[in-house]
Order: C-alpha cells, then sequence, then structure tokens
C-alpha cells in the first residue's frame, strides 16, 4: 500500500470530518458525544497553517484514509513552540501503520514548524494510541483522573509530550 502525505485542502474537509465523526460512537478517541458539521469545522481548518500549524491528509489510491492536525497549545504567545497533535485513521485503514507513518512524519517536519514539543490527549483506556505514542518515545506527563464523562462512564485523560531535538 503506497501511502502519500499532503497539506489538507477545504475540499478535503468533509472527508476530515467524516472520519472524525465516524471515531465518536467508540468513545475512544474524542470527548466529542455528537457528530459536527462540516460547516462548524471551518473555521478550525483555516486555522491551520501549512508552515505552522499544519493540517495533513493521508492518501492511497486518492482516497484519504486519514489526517494529522498540529494546534497551538494553550493558545499564549509563549508556547508558541509547543504543539498538539491529533491524529484520526479511518476505520478500514486502522493496524496498517497510517499512525506510525503520521507520527513519525509529524516529528521530522517539526523543527522546520519551529515545534519544540509535541503533546497528546489521550483517554486513559485509549491503550492503542497511547503505546503508539510509547513507541515513538513519548512520555506520560500528567494524567487527569475522570475529567471525561461517556455515557455515564468517567475516563482519564492522560497528557503525553516529546521534546524534539532541533
Amino acid at each position: 500500500m503506497e501511502l502519500t502525505i499532503r497539506e489538507a485542502t477545504i475540499e478535503d474537509l468533509p472527508e476530515i470530518v467524516a472520519i472524525y465523526n465516524a471515531t465518536i460512537p467508540g468513545r475512544m478517541v474524542t470527548a466529542d458525544l455528537e457528530p459536527v458539521s462540516v460547516e462548524s469545522r471551518k473555521e478550525w481548518f483555516h486555522q491551520h497553517t501549512p508552515n505552522y500549524r499544519p493540517l495533513w491528509v493521508m492518501e492511497t489510491e486518492n482516497k484519504i484514509c486519514g489526517w494529522l492536525s498540529l494546534e497551538s497549545f494553550y493558545g499564549r504567545p509563549a508556547y508558541h513552540a509547543t504543539a498538539e497533535v491529533s491524529i484520526y485513521i479511518k476505520d478500514s485503514f486502522t493496524g496498517k501503520g497510517i499512525g506510525s507513518t503520521f507520527l513519525e512524519y509529524a516529528i521530522e517536519q517539526a523543527p522546520t514548524l519551529g515545534i519544540k514539543t509535541i503533546l497528546g490527549f489521550v483517554f486513559g483506556h485509549n491503550r492503542p494510541s497511547l503505546q503508539l505514542f510509547y513507541r515513538f518515545g513519548f512520555e506520560k506527563w500528567g494524567e487527569l483522573p475522570n475529567v471525561a464523562e461517556l455515557d455515564d462512564v468517567e475516563r482519564d485523560l492522560v497528557i503525553i509530550g516529546k521534546r524534539i531535538d532541533t
């Protein structure tokens, strides 16, 4: 399977939203409880910029199989070199190395984007995602116990981080 990573375009937004929305019922990946609309994600999309906070899609055979975003952390200028990473993979492509390929790419690109620290916020019960990040040298930097409630079940949020050699 040949994989290509490229900058997302506004034309990709419906597929990006569809992949995101497909993760909501599983209660493993996002704290959203209801699907989001393409319209509601337009501002979020436009906050991404190729040379600072990119939004990438991964394709195989001209079909998007996942996306990765890097977003500013906490919205204050002193955190300009820290970014939060989010990875979403289409159901039919999970377990095929998409997450590893994406995360490796983001780590490689981080210095060119001025990023020195990458953070992830992962539910404690999302073992596959935590294992992915740990394989790439991320460490547990914190845990917020029982801060999310998903279908009447309280869930922990694990903060993982990695310093990038620049």
